[in-house]
This record gives structure tokens, sequence and C-alpha cells, in this order.
């Protein structure tokens, strides 16, 4: 059984600072499938879909049809419905707060300054399918395009050995407005939106987490479109003091291990009876999980139970892992959020587990990871838009400026740009 750690005697770098990226042979795999793709098309993805996937698309074709959604919409229940449009609302709801506006600002000399906020045209969400499916990603990528304005969303997803897509995934993306879905997961999904075939037409921008795979394809094609971040495995960081429940911590815990044997599942505290009944508490409820070989894994591996001297120190350490989920389970959350730094999420109090904000509070669950909430931010509106600066210089402005602006230009070798500016100057 796991024992309970002094803060000193443990590397926190090894138990979250894990990027994708630094094995030779996954990188030249994924390569070969890029080049493949941008090279061959749908043809590519076909004969990866069958090698990878075990699945033949050629009869059936790529894109998910009308009949399918339908058919979807038949095999899900009331009870799913019902959820999953409370969340769209309260999904929707939050991220509408984060719109931003164009402005322009007239100065005293006649010129016009200003921003315009413009929606990307088109965009591709990434819906991890595999060991588990999640019609939550669809509504964390796809709502927040669409409240940025963005015309054409088109979502990938890995299919299933019938060759078909999860239906509550499905409906999730009717739900959402999602009209062009297709059945292609992998490297071999970014490749195609990235680059474009014959059935997927290039996006702009690729979203939404995945598998290494996925991952380093995203990195490989930054540049050609853009991408939301490099996500790597899930992360939770629990800070507790004597007021939290052991019971409750655990089941926190183990919400980030089940998704994934590399996943973190972190707690400190400056009281050690309540590390010490944590991790009986996690042995015990490891016995009864359904995903408790993948739990168990990431448990062993990545999961830790640390000391500190108090709360302080807590947070400072805190702010140097920079996780992905932060839970602050202590007495009085509010006092402590002002000295909380970097954190890709964080959740306050003893009724707000993480899996409040995976499914149903309203903020955005596609968060930084690795320690790269120290400059990445939470998938948003503003990862859907982009800014457009406006200059409308006044003849006035213009003369009272020009000396300067061609006294720069030369200062940086180029006369052209500083005649550019003279040729409008009037004589004295």
């Amino acid at each position: 059984m796991k024992t309970v750690q002094k803060i000193q005697d443990i590397d926190l770098k090894k138990l979250i600072n894990k990027s994708y990226g630094d094995d030779r042979d996954l990188e030249e795999k994924v390569a070969g499938i890029l080049r493949k793709v941008r090279e061959q098309g749908d043809e590519a993805i076909y004969e990866l879909t069958a090698a990878f996937d075990g699945v033949d698309l050629k009869a059936s074709g790529l894109r998910v049809t009308d009949q399918e959604i339908w058919e979807a919409y038949r095999k899900v229940d009331d009870e799913y419905l019902e959820a999953i449009s409370q969340a769209i609302n309260n999904v929707r709801t939050y991220h509408e707060k984060q719109k931003r506006v164009s402005w322009f600002d007239t100065t005293e000399d006649g010129s016009i300054l200003g921003q315009i906020i413009r929606p990307l045209q088109r965009v591709g969400i990434y819906v991890p399918g595999g060991t588990a499916a999640y019609p939550s990603s669809v509504l964390m990528n796809a709502l927040p395009a669409a409240v940025a304005g963005v015309e054409e969303i088109v979502m990938v997803s890995p299919p299933l050995k019938d060759g078909s897509l999860l239906p509550e995934v499905l409906v999730a993306a009717a739900e959402c407005g999602v009209k062009e879905i297709y059945k292609v997961g992998g490297a071999q999904a970014v490749a195609a939106l990235a680059f474009g075939t014959a059935s997927i037409a290039q996006v702009d921008k690729i979203t939404g987490p995945g598998n290494i795979f996925v991952t380093l394809a995203k990195k490989m094609v930054y540049g050609t479109v853009d991408i939301d971040m490099l996500a790597g495995p899930s992360e939770i960081l629990i800070l507790a003091d004597e007021s939290a429940v052991p019971e409750e911590l655990a089941a926190d815990l183990l919400s980030q291990a089940e998704h994934d044997r590399l996943a973190s599942a972190i707690l400190i505290s400056p009281c050690s009876d309540l590390l010490e009944k944590t991790v009986i508490e996690v042995e015990r409820q490891l016995e009864v999980l359904p995903r408790a070989e993948i739990a168990r894994a990431s448990w062993d591996t990545y999961g830790a139970a640390i000391l500190v001297e108090n709360l302080e120190e807590g947070i400072n350490h805190v702010n140097r892992i920079a996780p992905e989920h932060f839970e602050l389970v202590v007495q009085d959350p509010f006092a402590w959020l002002g000295k909380v730094k970097n954190a890709g999420a964080v959740f306050l109090g003893r009724y707000t587990p993480e899996p409040v904000g995976d499914y149903f509070a309203g903020p955005n669950h596609v968060l930084p990871t690795g320690g790269t909430a120290r400059f990445y931010s939470v998938l948003g509106v503003d990862t859907f838009v982009k800014r457009m600066s406006v200059i409308n210089y006044s003849e006035k402005a213009l003369q009272r400026d020009v000396a300067q602006i061609a006294y720069l230009a030369r200062k940086e070798g180029l006369e052209a740009h500083a005649r550019a500016i003279e040729a409008r100057q009037k004589p004295l």
C-alpha cells in the first residue's frame, strides 16, 4: 500500500510534469501517417482505419449520415437527453459571458484605432474514443466554437468495431448543432483536418484531447493549422485540511486515475492523519472500481499522498506544479484562492468535486496539462476567434509623427519604410 511521504522526500516533476514528444520511434510513425494522408488522401484514411481500428469504411464512407443520427436518437433514453440538454445549457451560458466585442477609439487629431474580433471560419474538434468515450468532450469543444460564431464545426472520432460511433456521442453532437461528423480517429484524423482530403475539407484549427498519436500529430501540423494545446495525461491535485473527508478525497483522486494509466492523482495536506486515512480509502475503493486496473496503475506510479508543514507551503507547491485540475478542499477556500497562480481549473470546497466541472457546471474541461498551466489557458471562446488591428491615421496625425516614424525606420535600416512616410509629408 502507498505510504505518506514528506514533500522534501519526493520529486514532484516525476509525478506530473510529463509531456509527449520525446519518443523518436513514435514521432517517426506519426510523421509517416501524416505524410501518407497528405499524399494519398481518403485512400490512406481507409487503409489506416482498417489497420488501427479494424474497421473497413470503404462501403459506408467516412461521413456520418442523417440516418445514423436518427438511429442514435432512438438508442438513447429520455434521461440522457434531459441530462445532456441541461449540461449544454450550462456550458453555453457560461461561455456566452466570455464573448469579446470589437472596439474603435477616435483620438483628438481624428485618427481611428481599433480592434475587430472575427470567428474562425472552420474548425475541427477531436473527440476521443478507445478505452472510454466522451460525449462531454463534444460539448466542451463544440459549444465555445458555436458561441464564438464559427460557421463550420467538424467533428472526428474513432469508430467502434462495427464502424459506428457511440449514439451518446452522436446525439451530443447533434444537440450542439454539429452537422459534419466523420468516423476517423488517431493521427490520420488530424492529418485529414490539417491537409484536407476529397471527403474532409481542411480546417483552420484543431482542438480536443487525444492519445499520444493525436497529440504528436497536432504538434507536427501546427503552423499548417492552429491547435489549442498539447494535452497530456489527466491530472488532479488536491490540497486539503482537517475539514476534508477521506472517503470523498479518495473518490476524487480515483476520478482522474481511472482515465489513464499515466494520469496523476496527488493529495497534499498538513494533516498526516487525513493523508493516511485517504490512502487506506483509496485501496478500499479500488477493490470495487470497474476501471480498477487502469486506476491502480495510475495510483501506484503517479499517485501520492504528501505531507507539508502548512497550507501556505502547500499552495506554493501547487503553483510550482501548475496542475490541470486543482481541488482546494479547506474550511475557507476563498481565503486561499487569491494565492493560486497556476492551475487549469480550480474547484473550491467540499461540494465541488472535479466531475462537476467535467460534465455540468459550465466552465470548460479542456485544460492545460503537464505543468503548462503556467502559460496556457483553458479552452474557451477566445480559442475560436482572432483579433485584427484597425488603423486609420488622420492627415494631422501623420504630419505630426512623420519625422519620428521615418527616424525609427532608418534606425532599422529600412529606407523604403521611411520614404513611404515622407512621401506624404507636406513642406513646412
